[in-house]
């Protein structure tokens, strides 16, 4: 499956970009947003992982393992989603 590890590398680039962005911008309100955002990469990023890693070695370990990759990337794009929505409305009112 060569799906997951492209998704894999997308993430690890675009939380990269997002992280940068985040020491590039002056504004809290811009770095509040971009650190939503770069937090949505690293849930992806951990969640992929988990689920590539166990189609890769399906064993229990990479089971448990991959079972506390998906509960943690599960939560950063929880909260990342629910961060970036709330950040997104003010961030565009101001930069519009």
């Amino acid at each position: 499956m060569i799906i997951f590890p492209i998704i894999i590398v997308l993430s690890v680039v675009f939380w990269i970009y997002y992280k940068v962005a985040i020491l590039k911008s002056d504004d809290g309100l811009t770095q509040a947003y971009f650190n939503a955002k770069s937090r949505i990469c690293l849930g992806s990023l951990l969640f992929f992982f988990a689920i590539n890693q166990y189609i890769f070695y399906q064993t229990k370990l990479a089971l448990f393992i991959g079972i506390v990759f998906l509960f943690f990337g599960v939560v950063h794009l929880y909260s990342g989603m629910k961060e970036a929505k709330h950040y997104r409305k003010e961030w565009r009112r101001l930069n519009t």
